[in-house]
């Protein structure tokens, strides 16, 4: 296993700066996760690490090994790491252990260690027994798995996985996040994962580095620290369903848009007359009567484990969840049109301008 460090580190391509500056420690052993919007940067920095690209500015290190910027200039094949792509990039016409071996045969290793190592990548992804079958007589998992045994046949110390589980269907991607992370536990190796889906990134990571569409890095912590503790509101915004609400302090109280209610919960710390309440869906509690801010239930949707609804509460329109079987048990499902009233319940306190949509 291996650390890897990139200090300055930047891209441009045509004029326009892709990653400008970028500084980024990964721990040896440890498992990254790069969460990012479409196009903000994650796969030029995935190529600037495997070596496919070299950095404008900067220097990338893998372990003690300069392998890019600083006059160095290591080929992909001479730093040590496996890559996973998002299209799988299997060999149609190649079985299973010729797929595997494929990368043991260029580098000349001899037939009878190419053999147990290739054995050995297959057994690690559970692919046992489906040696001999070809791509097309797999699944879109098992070719994945394939894959994943080619990129560890060559036992790297770093592996690089570039958004591997988009073409999946939703049951595998949750099935193969959890093998993913398990077989890294198991073999030790240092990860990096780019992905833009949030619970992949949550599931995987001992730490996640949060990227803005401007190439940087807004936030680095555990899953914990990123999701509970989030930097600004744009952290808060890209790790889930996120309601944002006006406020404006009149005298000693925080009002509600439209003056329909007061905020009766601990007052923020923040100084100005004016923030953003936000909130998560599973935070605000819907009651039938008794206090809370008054609302009328615009949409009620029911999605299996939970009723997700939306509400309008004085020109301000929230998005509300609970447990499906916890509201049915207790008969406090609501329905389009019903009025109702709203609590809080572990809110955070930002600028005016993240309820426009903008950058905390």
């Amino acid at each position: 296993m291996s650390s890897v460090r990139m200090n300055g580190l930047s891209k441009s391509y045509g004029g326009r700066t892709i990653l400008d500056g970028l500084n980024l420690t990964v721990e040896a052993g440890e498992s990254f996760t790069l969460l990012g919007p479409s196009g903000c940067g994650k796969t030029v920095l995935m190529r600037l690490l495997a070596g496919f690209e070299t950095p404008d500015a900067g220097t990338i290190a893998i372990g003690d090994t300069i392998v890019a910027g600083g006059g160095a200039d290591v080929p992909p094949d001479r730093r040590g790491l496996g890559m996973v792509f998002q299209d799988y990039a299997v060999w149609p016409h190649m079985s299973v252990r010729d797929n595997v071996a494929y990368p043991l045969k260029i580098a000349g290793i001899a037939a009878a260690d190419r053999e147990r190592r290739t054995q050995t990548a297959i057994g690690q992804v559970g692919l046992g027994g489906l040696e001999t079958r070809m791509p097309s007589q797999l699944s879109g998992g098992q070719q994945q798995r394939v894959a994943l045994a080619r990129a560890l046949v060559s036992e790297p110390s770093l592996l690089l996985l570039d958004e591997p589980l988009n073409n999946l269907d939703a049951n595998l991607r949750e099935e193969m996040r959890f093998e993913i992370r398990e077989l890294q536990q198991k073999l030790g190796i240092t990860l990096i994962y780019v992905t833009h889906d949030q619970e992949i990134a949550l599931a995987i990571a001992d730490r996640i580095g949060v990227m803005d569409d401007t190439g940087r890095l807004r936030q680095v912590g555990t899953p914990d620290d990123v999701f509970d503790r989030p930097a600004d509101a744009y952290i808060y915004r890209f790790l889930g369903i996120a309601n944002f609400v006006p406020m404006r302090r009149i005298g000693e109280n925080w009002r509600f848009p439209d003056g329909v209610g007061t905020w009766a919960g601990e007052p923020p710390d923040l100084a100005g007359d004016s923030l953003t309440l936000g909130c998560r869906p599973f935070d605000i509690e819907m009651r039938r009567d008794g206090t809370g801010l008054p609302g009328v239930v615009t949409r009620a949707s029911f999605l299996g484990a939970q009723m997700d609804y939306l509400i309008d509460a004085g020109g301000v329109t929230l998005r509300a969840a609970t447990d499906s079987r916890r509201a049915l048990a207790a008969e406090q499902r609501f329905e389009e049109g019903e009025p109702c009233r709203l609590g809080f319940r572990g809110v955070r306190w930002f600028d005016a301008t993240a309820s426009e949509g903008g950058r905390a």
